[in-house]
């Protein structure tokens, strides 16, 4: 595995990553590729709630929260 690929919910606020692999199945597979999550797109973390859970990221053109748990299972590159 590349050293630079990570979860998703790793990425810091304010930085930008490139999708690069999908670990989850079934219908949440089917939700995050609904969504735009193929490979290459890009993605920005934008703010998390005050609890800390979720995040919101900007993911081609619109603004999506994504909990801990589901962001954990998008592989990208920080760029």
């Amino acid at each position: 595995m590349n050293n630079n690929i990570i979860p998703l919910h790793m990425v810091p606020i304010g930085s930008f990553a490139l999708v690069r692999e999908l670990i989850s199945d079934g219908s949440s597979r089917r939700r995050m590729l609904d969504l735009g999550l193929i490979q290459d797109t890009e993605i920005k973390s934008l703010r998390r709630s005050p609890s800390g859970d979720p995040v919101a990221y900007q993911i081609r053109g619109a603004v999506i929260a994504l909990r801990s748990e589901e962001a954990s299972k998008i592989l990208v590159e920080v760029i």
